[in-house]
């Protein structure tokens, strides 16, 4: 049977990031475990089951965020740049892409939802990466990168984790573009001090 011009064609990668939307703004709103499958199901206009058909359910669509983020990563996150323009660009990358930073901010609030074998070997791998920026004269010896990576990590991400405290200090919109090249500048400035 003909369908008809005017009858709407399935598109599964359209429903799917219909979907990653709409899981992406209840995960940065409630958390993982706070975040309901009806309420992305909504969300997104689908049905619930859907999700489970394309992504195994609630844990498996919070993977996908993960890796749609590792993806996005990987535009910004230039491993040839200097250590400041790399974390200058996770503060622009966090701004511009604030559900995912709330996304995180609620997984440590919580320490909720499947962090994941991956995402906790990308974490080594990056103190690794600043043992060897260390050994290249980026840091100073006598600090440890695991401690530098997490003081970079909670830097790049202030203005999501502590929007009312940016606000106050800067008067600026943490939200803002303006907020987000102001600081990216003041944190690449910091981060070049720790070569000097």
């Amino acid at each position: 049977m003909r369908r008809a011009p005017e009858e709407k064609q399935r598109d599964p990668e359209r429903t799917k990031a219909r979907i990653l939307e709409a899981a992406l703004r209840e995960f940065a709103a409630k958390g993982f475990a706070g975040a309901r499958v009806s309420e992305i199901a909504a969300g997104a206009g689908v049905n619930k089951q859907l999700i489970s058909y394309y992504f195994g359910g609630k844990e498996g669509l919070y993977e996908a965020l993960t890796g749609s983020w590792q993806r996005e990563e990987g535009t910004f996150a230039d491993p040839g740049a200097t250590l400041a323009d790399l974390v200058a660009g996770y503060v622009l990358a966090n701004s511009a892409h604030r559900d995912y930073g709330r996304l995180m901010v609620w997984q440590g609030l919580t320490d909720d939802g499947p962090p994941g074998p991956a995402m906790e070997e990308d974490f080594r791998r990056e103190a690794e990466h600043l043992r060897r920026r260390q050994e290249a004269g980026e840091l100073p010896a006598d600090v440890d990168p695991p401690a530098v990576l997490l003081a970079l990590f909670s830097m790049a991400a202030a203005g999501v984790s502590f929007p009312q405290l940016a606000r106050a200090v800067t008067g600026l919109d943490p939200a803002s573009p303006e907020f987000a090249s102001y600081y990216a500048e003041q944190v690449a400035r910091l981060v070049r001090r720790l070569s000097e």
